[in-house]
């Protein structure tokens, strides 16, 4: 994957095939990695899959917030002059996904959320993991699936360096609590773009019913279950991921 990583300007990404744009927005704790299945397969359909880097790290800390990140989409989709691009986000990336979509409606030609926050989130919360503890880490990161061989040692080694790094640790709890802040609930309901909801009926993080609210204060939206999944539907079942996603485009004319 970091082969094949670009950087212009300030933006790092992936990008590969050619057509409309799917812009895929990568989770807190989640890695561009998670979306090889969606890479793979909409290439070959004729969009063109793109996955810019978020800067969780990378701002001044009293920057560092959903908000901020959602103007880092903006200005990424302007500078490859895009034009109108589909939006899919994971765990945080949803959060940033529908954000955008309410903060900048002419750029988003639809959205598509997975486990997404802006409603209800469980997170961590006050049991946010002991540095230096291994063993819980790995907990919560197997936690996080269905099926808890998903999570790799990589994924595992991934979240235990981010928890021993002072300076990461207070970023991402920065981000988590400026999500928290950013409910979405009063917003939803003004917002008219399409949206595809795709979600593990085993998803403990974001649970069931957050789908549902969603579906329900969406005025144009459809919500579709991956079963036998949690809260990474993309990872977890990558083929059946892209065939609800892709059925729903194809009727959408997207």
């Amino acid at each position: 994957m970091e082969e094949h990583i670009t950087q212009e300007d300030k933006f790092k990404y992936f990008e590969r095939g050619e057509g409309t744009p799917i812009v895929i927005l990568h989770g807190l704790m989640g890695g561009l990695s998670n979306f090889d299945g969606v890479m793979n397969y909409f290439p070959e359909k004729g969009y063109k899959v793109v996955v810019p880097e978020l800067p969780l790290y990378d701002l001044p800390l009293l920057k560092t917030n959903i908000k901020n990140l959602t103007k880092y989409i903006k200005e990424f989709i302007d500078f490859k002059a895009y034009g109108k691009v589909i939006l899919v986000g994971n765990s945080l990336g949803g959060h940033i996904g529908l954000l955008t979509t309410k903060l900048y409606p002419e750029v988003v030609k639809a959205l598509v959320i997975t486990g997404s926050s802006g409603l209800y989130e469980s997170a961590m919360g006050e049991s946010y993991p002991k540095r230096g503890d291994y063993e819980y880490i790995k907990k919560k990161a197997q936690d996080v699936f269905y099926d808890p061989e998903i999570a790799t040692k990589e994924i595992i080694d991934d979240v235990y360096d981010v928890v021993n790094d002072r300076v990461k640790v207070l970023k991402t709890l920065s981000i988590a609590k400026s999500a928290i802040r950013h409910n979405m609930s009063k917003d939803l309901p003004n917002m008219k773009t399409p949206t595809c909801i795709i979600w593990g009926k085993q998803d403990e993080v974001t649970p069931p019913l957050v789908a549902k609210d969603f579906d329900k204060l969406l005025p144009d939206s459809e919500l579709f279950w991956v079963d036998k999944c949690g809260h990474a539907a993309m990872m977890e079942h990558p083929d059946e991921f892209n065939a609800i996603l892709h059925a729903w485009l194809e009727k959408r004319k997207l």
